[in-house]
């Protein structure tokens, strides 16, 4: 028998479609491996959602695994480290995986090229970073003419199938158990609600995208309406690459619906994922140095605020349903998300990255390209982004996008009030006790804003 190779699993938790895994399969028995590397990322180690989701995640790979004659073996600690000691026991010399683009990524990688032979392939996106350049040789920076030229390269591949079986070595080193890893909460277990709304894995990921392609069609509009939660609900299961972008690609367009709204968005994490490699400070850093002089309030006078906001008690309906959807279940509804977010840096002025640490913890889809990519997006400072002084009104966006319902849901306070009162209950004199007052006038927020906005212009 020949040597094995190792099989180095991160944000790429699939069979089907994953160049790593047939690369590997070519070459010989194949030792599937999971480190649970927390060192490398330091600061931007997994939130507590995505810890939740990974466990779940990692037990359906397992059971896939097994299925084909295979195992995965968990190990915790430096990736470079693990890989090279299971390597060592093992008798293998290679190691293949897809690229990973997080900074901390990057460098675990530049780690484990140092100690073993490192094959690392595509996949994990539509196209690569930097597959696509402007007429002068750069990285796009500006996300319509990035759009335009990955639409010329599309579609992407046909996505291959999974192997019916896999090589087993001829003796499997050690692994920790899952449970010990205690990814999952207990005392309290806040996540209790999400696999009411989950089912992390391969075969769940697939089963949303043929529910979602049902109802592809009424996208470009039903994804602005929460009360109808018309968006795919795939961000998670591309995040940790239980499908891969071409699969869905592939599978939205085969149906009679115009998909080309929704394809600009799988086209946006492209995006954002080149904006990491050319900054990788983005989920600490604005992509604007002119932002670094935005008097921004501090938490210590702000503190009470960012709590209001963070447990979804502003006395601003729309904005508490987002941020108690996200607490109960790991997610939001990507049109709140925005009113949330600019509901905080604008309203509040309360700088950017206080959210984006917030959602990083408790996001299931928390990927670090998306998430400081688009926190950046609506507080001006990145790269192509939103302006500043474009001011979210989330009353009347509430009542634009037809909430009432999804407040219903959410903030079972307000249940009782009509369509017309729901989305702001003291302009109709009937917010119940039980709800807490504005903890800001909209028009006071927004003077606000836009005052410490001219104060950071020179």
């Amino acid at each position: 028998m020949s040597d094995p190779v190792l099989l180095w699993f991160r944000q790429d938790l699939r069979l089907s479609d994953q160049a790593a895994l047939a690369a590997a399969i070519s070459e010989g028995p194949v030792i599937p491996v999971y480190v649970l590397d927390d060192e490398a990322p330091r600061h931007w180690a997994m939130g507590g959602a995505s810890r939740w989701w990974l466990h779940h995640s990692l037990k359906a790979l397992d059971d896939s695994l097994r299925a084909r004659g295979s195992r995965l073996i968990l190990r915790r600690g430096k990736s470079a480290d693990m890989l090279a000691e299971i390597a060592k026991a093992t008798g293998a010399s290679r190691v293949h995986g897809l690229h990973h683009y997080e900074p901390w990524w990057r460098n675990a990688e530049k780690s484990v090229a140092r100690l073993l032979d490192l094959q690392l392939h595509d996949g994990g996106l539509l196209l690569p970073p930097g597959a696509v350049r402007t007429g002068t040789g750069g990285m796009y920076r500006i996300y319509t003419p990035f759009s335009r030229a990955v639409m010329d390269h599309m579609p992407p591949a046909p996505p291959h199938p999974a192997p019916h079986a896999i090589d087993a070595p001829a003796r499997w080193p050690d692994s920790d158990a899952l449970d010990d890893w205690r990814l999952l909460p207990t005392r309290p277990d806040w996540a209790k609600g999400f696999a009411k709304d989950w089912t992390p894995g391969e075969a769940g990921a697939r089963r949303n995208v043929a529910a979602f392609i049902d109802d592809a069609g009424d996208y470009p509009v039903a994804r602005n309406l929460p009360s109808i939660e018309g968006t795919s609900r795939l961000s998670p299961h591309l995040h940790f690459g239980e499908v891969s972008p071409a699969y869905v690609w592939h599978r939205v367009t085969s149906s009679s619906h115009d998909a080309t709204i929704f394809l600009k968005e799988l086209i946006w994490r492209d995006y954002a994922h080149v904006q990491i490699c050319e900054l990788p400070t983005y989920g600490s850093a604005n992509a604007r140095d002119s932002f670094d002089a935005l008097p921004w309030r501090d938490l210590r006078e702000a503190g009470a605020d960012f709590t209001a906001w963070k447990t979804g008690t502003t006395g601003y309906p729309i904005v508490d349903a987002g941020m108690r959807q996200l607490w109960a279940t790991g997610w939001m509804h990507n049109r709140v998300r925005m009113i949330a977010a600019s509901f905080l840096i604008k309203h509040l002025l309360i700088d950017w990255r206080h959210g984006a640490r917030w959602f990083w913890d408790t996001l299931v889809d928390a990927s670090y390209a998306n998430n400081s990519v688009n926190w950046q997006w609506v507080a001006g400072s990145g790269v192509d982004a939103n302006l500043f002084t474009r001011i979210m009104a989330p009353l009347s966006q509430s009542e634009k996008f037809d909430a009432a319902d999804y407040i219903r849901q959410w903030v079972p306070e307000l249940a009782g009030l009509s369509d017309a009162a729901i989305h702001d209950p003291d302009a109709h004199d009937a917010r119940p006790n039980s709800y807490p007052a504005k903890i800001i006038g909209h028009r006071e927020g927004r003077e606000r804003a836009l005052n410490a906005y001219r104060q950071m212009k020179p």
